[in-house]
């Protein structure tokens, strides 16, 4: 029989706090009966929200005292020395004490990312976390880091980078020798600075499935399982993909509601349409795992619902099925090793 899974859930952080957080826990614990949910937060509000689910099951859901709360513009530097009684802080602490064994936070993605850092630390051979997470593309999705975490990368940072993604993407995907590919303005070898043109012979040269340069566009195509980037790269890269999808959706709302005619053609697409939300909606791939820690870490959408929310518990449990941390790890230390003078 499987063993266990324990989740210490930031219930504080986020737009919402418990209000979602606590609604998205009890399904989870629905959904997965081997999951241990702990709810890091102020007790009274916590209580107070759990009061409204009656139904709740207490033998897998627990509630850890934190009397301090991460407000979302909150500096890194003012969460790491000023609040170490943080629902954020006491949940990674959780983790590092092991009594979890990962943790989901809505909260403060500058400060989440300062703060595992400190408490968990990174693992061997790896310089700077990335933030890693999946984008819907043609045939299923394509895992795409840095996402926000590094703004200023070197080569090493992005040959790091690729290996945590290869990894991540052949544990929790199950793909044999992910397709890695290194996003530039253009696939010719000329193309590119000069920390891409590095990274590509660095990556060139490891045992990694490494296809070579992608463009933007062939994300969507599906053209590598993972596409490696740095973090001021692929933050405008993922916010203009968020606000493309939102324009589309507005552009199908007007057209459709224009006129009675058009009213009867939404209806009679509805079917089609609602499929097409179901498959592009961002909910459904809520959950950017930061990778490189000696630990798991899940990253919400601040202002994710309850189902959102849940997705990204999902997430971490399948992580912590596949000890990621560990394959990662293991994964580093043979490259590093082929690339150490005999």
């Amino acid at each position: 029989m499987s063993r266990s899974v324990t989740i210490a859930l930031d219930a504080m952080g986020g737009d919402h706090g418990p209000a979602v957080v606590v609604p998205a826990a009890l399904d989870v614990l629905r959904r997965h009966p081997r999951a241990r949910l702990i709810l890091v937060g102020q007790e009274e509000a916590l209580r107070e929200e759990l009061a409204r689910h009656p139904a709740a099951d207490e033998q897998r859901l627990s509630i850890h005292h934190a009397s301090q709360t991460v407000e979302m513009g909150d500096p890194p530097s003012q969460a790491l020395r000023m609040k170490k009684d943080s629902s954020m802080r006491v949940s990674l602490n959780l983790v590092k004490e092991g009594q979890a064994d990962a943790v989901v936070s809505a909260g403060n993605t500058g400060a989440l990312m300062a703060t595992a850092r400190f408490v968990l630390k990174t693992l061997p051979g790896i310089d700077r976390p990335a933030i890693i997470t999946a984008i819907p593309c043609q045939g299923g999705y394509t895992r795409v880091l840095d996402l926000g975490a590094n703004v200023d990368c070197s080569a090493e940072h992005l040959f790091q980078f690729g290996v945590m993604g290869s990894v991540l993407a052949e544990a929790v995907d199950g793909i044999d020798r992910p397709r890695i590919g290194l996003l530039n303005i253009g696939e010719e070898e000329i193309k590119g600075n000069d920390q891409v043109k590095q990274a590509a012979q660095m990556l060139s040269g490891s045992d990694l499935n490494y296809l070579g340069y992608v463009e933007a566009d062939q994300i969507f195509k599906g053209a590598a399982d993972v596409v490696v980037c740095d973090g001021f790269v692929g933050n405008v890269s993922l916010k203009t993909m968020e606000g493309v999808a939102s324009l589309i959706k507005q552009y199908l709302k007007d057209a459709f509601t224009r006129n009675l005619l058009t009213k009867a053609a939404a209806l009679a697409a509805a079917p089609v349409l609602k499929a097409l939300a179901k498959r592009i909606d961002h909910r459904q791939y809520n959950g950017a795992s930061l990778l490189g820690l000696r630990g798991i870490v899940l990253k919400s959408h601040g202002g994710a619902d309850a189902f959102a929310f849940g997705r990204a518990i999902d997430a971490a449990i399948v992580e912590v099925d596949k000890a990621v941390p560990s394959r990662i790890d293991q994964r580093l230390d043979a490259l590093l090793s082929e690339r150490r003078p005999s």
